[in-house]
């Protein structure tokens, strides 16, 4: 295999690679032709470059890599590639146990992490970002059998997070939220009703969901839109308890779980509660009792005896300045209403008479006495758990709070485009998957997922085609000092 140089007709040298075969020249590969030497030289450069790379043989100097010589004139620039960031996603679902799998269920969940879109969308992005090519007839045949991983999955993540996180289902935290369709259509899953979106008009979903007290997710469900979120309380934690084999148990939650028929469950399957208690709904005796009896200074405490189980109220400083300034700003709406008669007469702190609206002075002045206060019901007696460390677990709620905000901010968990009840199954599954795995993230770094991505897109791996052997190249740039702690942080056994 030789180097051949031609001169042309228009007087220009033509490089070749030639082979002689029976006594016969054969041309391998036309290289280019040259009007100066400079341009002579660079074709020779990358006549050499093609016969290492043809040969496919290992050079005797170790630092020559036949195709790692690029020449920009011969170089196209083809994308960029993020293995670095899906490695370590996928080495994440390895220690959690997700591992095991289909591949195309754990892609979506990488891709949904990295940059949420539709589901075929996600499969373009797949392969362009990370070199993952799934087809969508591959989709089609195999999403319809993910839907049936989601106990696996939970079971997965609980072990994880006993192994990780020391979870012993000491103390959990439930919430619910909806998910809203680009739809006006119900069916019996999706339904009208009380959307925390401000989407009334649209149908949707309820979301439950709990996470342990790192806010690390251990389970989820999904309701009919139009479920009262206080009824999905008994019935998903008394699946929770029966599915792990539960014995000592702490929930938490808002006061949108409770009620009378929720504590009766509760006290009967023996599940200990921290709930909030809505202390307008109190008899004037019980209020009066809370009154004269908590002192007005923060961090002070009363414990009640309720059929509820034992109401705690707290008192803040800090509560009474905001409740204070929120209750001024309603009785002043109240007296423009009053002023000025509107439709709209549900205003707070207003009553009517017939037609006349008037000041409703009475819960004015019950609103006064709970200023600054705070309730919570418990069952768990004060020699357990003393007031100060009831009222800091409930507080804790705020963990799910963020992670709905994961879900819906970071991960893109809303609106939903689908319409039929399997990808609906399905789109939650994965958006569940990211969540622990983002939440995962998060604990192990101390940085929010998204500060998380930003820094590993600056890992990036530059593809670049050298037109002289039609080979990539792959370029990759070394992650930071900063990256490389994020890393060690997550696959840290402590």
């Amino acid at each position: 295999m030789k180097i051949r140089i031609v001169t042309t007709r228009s007087k220009a040298k033509a490089v070749q690679i030639v082979r002689y075969q029976n006594y016969k020249r054969v041309v391998l590969r036309h290289i280019g032709s040259a009007h100066s030497q400079e341009a002579l030289d660079e074709l020779l450069l990358l006549a050499e470059e093609w016969i290492k790379d043809y040969k496919n043989q290992l050079s005797i100097f170790p630092d020559e890599h036949p195709n790692n010589l690029l020449h920009l004139n011969h170089s196209t620039f083809v994308g960029v590639k993020y293995g670095f960031f899906s490695r370590q996603i996928y080495a994440i679902q390895d220690s959690i146990g997700l591992g095991s799998l289909p591949a195309l269920l754990n892609d979506l969940v990488a891709i949904r992490i990295f940059e949420p879109a539709s589901k075929f969308r996600s499969l373009e992005l797949l392969e362009q970002f990370f070199g993952i090519k799934h087809s969508r007839k591959t989709y089609y045949k195999i999403a319809p059998n993910c839907i049936e991983f989601k106990e696996m999955v939970q079971q997965k993540v609980i072990a994880f997070a006993k192994a990780c996180y020391a979870f012993n289902y000491d103390l959990l935290f439930y919430d619910v939220t909806t998910l809203y369709f680009e739809t006006f259509e119900e069916d019996g899953l999706r339904r009208n009703g009380f959307s925390k979106d401000n989407k009334s008009q649209q149908p949707q979903i309820l979301i439950a969901l709990m996470v342990s007290k790192e806010g690390f997710p251990v389970a989820y469900d999904i309701f009919p839109g139009n479920t009262f979120e206080g009824h999905t309380f008994i019935p998903f934690v008394k699946a929770f308890i029966e599915k792990n084999r539960v014995k000592d148990f702490t929930i938490v939650a808002d006061a949108a779980m409770i009620s009378s028929e929720n504590i009766k469950q509760l006290i009967q399957n023996r599940i200990n509660y921290i709930v909030a208690a809505r202390l307008g709904n109190l008899s004037g005796t019980q209020l009066d009792i809370i009154c004269n009896t908590l002192q007005r200074e923060d961090g002070k405490s009363i414990r009640i005896k309720t059929d509820m189980g034992y109401l705690i109220c707290g008192y803040s400083s800090v509560r009474y300045r905001k409740d204070k300034h929120e209750m001024e700003k309603q009785i002043e709406k109240a007296n423009q209403v009053i002023e000025k008669p509107s439709r709209n007469k549900n205003v707070k702190f207003t009553q009517s008479e017939g037609t006349k609206i008037m000041l409703n002075q009475t819960l004015i002045e019950k609103t006064k006495k709970l200023l600054g206060i705070k309730g919570y019901y418990t069952d768990i007696e004060e020699s357990i758990v003393d007031n100060a460390t009831i009222i800091e677990r409930y507080h804790e709620l705020y963990r799910i709070e963020q992670a709905f905000r994961i879900s819906k901010r970071d991960l893109q968990t809303r609106p939903i485009f689908h319409f039929k009840e399997q990808p609906i199954k399905l789109h939650l599954l994965i958006c569940f998957m990211a969540l622990v795995i983002s939440k995962h993230i998060e604990l192990k770094t101390g940085i929010s997922i998204r500060k998380f991505i930003d820094e590993s897109k600056k890992v990036v791996e530059g593809e670049i085609l050298n037109h002289a052997t039609q080979k990539i190249v792959t370029i990759k740039a070394k992650p930071s000092p900063k990256m490389i702690e994020m890393t060690n942080r997550i696959f840290s056994p402590h």
